[in-house]
């Protein structure tokens, strides 16, 4: 099995070390391109207005000079274009990509890019109580590779992608793998905080909105809370169906 790995915390970061190794567990052909700089909150955004740079490392690794986007579409498109992967992995992520982050989030993004050519694309992020605890990737070590061997195995629809995240807690304190809804929360009560720089001006930092509660339903963000790792399936038709037919009766006067 061919395996592209990519993130958007860039080349160097500690997660995608520790998405190599868990790859490794399940193949010996793996492949690396990157972007060459963090780009966490890039979505999916596309490089159109300025040249994107290519850096080969070593054989198979290569870093890109923009997105996490740019980084999928530079391997599928041109370096891998002879042969591509079976699979695209991206992440590990610094930080969970829970509820609406799938649609900030760089990581969940370069999969999406994947699903977009055909490929079977999962996104890997590691929630963290602390960022810069040394041992924070420990669990998503020791989980990924029981995590993908049966996701790997299963049949897929056209179109999807998977989201897992594991939960801020030990290995040996995981509770199990969920099979979760993406969640919400409430960003009308998202953080803004004011600082003021030595100059005088002003700054922001933006914090998450908090949860919406969705009472019965099995999301991300409860499975982070009960120390299980979550699994979310995406889709990239963002159609929503019921309203398609409440506009066919809004507008039957005009056919």
């Amino acid at each position: 099995m061919r395996i592209l790995l990519t993130n958007d915390d860039g080349y160097h970061a500690p997660g995608l070390a520790v998405l190599e190794e868990i790859a490794r567990q399940v193949s010996d052909d793996i492949w690396i391109v990157a972007p060459s700089e963090e780009k966490s909150g890039a979505g999916h955004s596309l490089t159109l207005t300025v040249p994107v740079r290519l850096r080969k490392h070593e054989e198979r690794r290569f870093s890109v000079v923009g997105t996490p986007t740019d980084s999928v579409m530079m391997a599928l498109g041109h370096i891998m274009k002879d042969s591509p992967p079976d699979l695209v992995l991206s992440g590990v992520n610094r930080g969970g990509n829970l509820a609406e982050d799938v649609t900030y989030s760089g990581t969940v993004s370069a999969a999406m890019e994947g699903t977009l050519y055909g490929i079977r694309s999962i996104a890997l992020s590691q929630e963290m109580a602390a960022l810069r605890d040394e041992s924070a990737f420990d669990t998503a070590r020791a989980w990924g590779a029981k995590v993908l061997r049966p996701l790997i195995d299963m049949d897929w629809d056209r179109g999807t992608l998977l989201n897992v995240n594991f939960p801020p807690v030990a290995p040996d304190q995981v509770e199990g793998i969920s099979i979760c809804e993406q969640g919400f929360r409430d960003y009308g009560h998202t953080r803004i905080e004011q600082r003021t720089d030595t100059r005088g001006f002003n700054y922001y930092w933006f914090g998450l909105g908090r949860e919406s509660p969705q009472p019965g339903h099995q999301t991300d963000l409860t499975a982070m809370r009960q120390g299980r790792i979550s699994v979310t399936p995406l889709h990239l038709d963002m159609t929503h169906y019921p309203t398609m037919e409440r506009l066919r009766t809004a507008v039957r006067d005009f056919d």
